[in-house]
């Protein structure tokens, strides 16, 4: 793809943007993984009612600021937020073992038992999380990128909706297969929470595609990006 080289002031501007992208994506990760314990319903329109983890809400976001970044500032960018969020999440992984190895004092509003009992499956769910990660990020930035080349950097809404939901296929059996196997979530729900969680990081992917166009929209426009360039950050 064409590399678009930019004055300073413009380059100041486009790490800034690359940096809260990359800040949303890395939050996103790690709460996604503290909150997973937490299932509710949500009846869809009276269509469907999905049974899910709190923890698949924030999920996608990660899955459209790795499009955007792939579309604005390239492959190598988004590979680099990709790790990022892999040593974001082992690092609160790290507090959280910490915090759970000191004892709680008598009077502490939080005990022992109700701090494991909130974080105590975390250190796995994070594994699981992260091996589920490293697979699904990766083939959705492969698949991006292949569709980019493809389509000669046209049809924006194909790449997106194609690499987001072989991904999100491939992180949902993963991480789901891994939870099932260490007895976290026991295996007659691994069915129901395979199509649940697959169906509605579908549905989110679609949805977002309209916020995917106006984000790429305003960052094309703003630093007079042609279809299909990327901005080079690198000094």
């Amino acid at each position: 793809m064409n590399e678009t080289s930019l004055n300073l002031k413009d380059k100041q501007a486009a790490y800034r943007i690359y940096l809260i992208l990359g800040a949303l994506f890395i939050s996103s990760l790690v709460v996604s993984n503290l909150i997973f314990q937490k299932f509710f319903h949500w009846d869809f329109l009276g269509i469907y009612t999905f049974e899910i983890s709190v923890g698949i809400l924030p999920y996608p976001i990660t899955f459209l600021i790795t499009d955007i970044i792939s579309e604005i500032f390239g492959k190598r960018k988004a590979n680099q937020i990709v790790t990022a969020g892999i040593f974001a999440s082992f690092f609160s992984l790290l507090i959280i073992s910490a915090s759970s190895a000191v004892p709680s004092t008598d009077w502490s509003p939080i005990n022992d038992e109700t701090f494991n009992t909130v974080f105590g499956a975390t250190i796995i769910a994070v594994f699981a999380s992260m091996i589920a990660y490293l697979f699904a990020q990766y083939i959705d930035i492969q698949i991006f990128h292949f569709w980019k080349r493809i389509t000669k950097g046209k049809h924006l809404w194909l790449r997106n909706n194609f690499s987001t939901f072989s991904s999100q296929f491939v992180d949902t059996l993963t991480v789901l297969l891994l939870l099932c196997s260490t007895g976290i979530i026991e295996w007659d729900r691994f069915g129901i929470l395979l199509l649940n969680g697959f169906l509605f990081k579908v549905l989110v992917a679609a949805l977002d595609t309209p916020i995917l166009y106006l984000a790429v929209y305003f960052l094309r426009r703003k630093f007079n990006l042609k279809q299909g360039g990327e901005i080079t950050l690198e000094i």
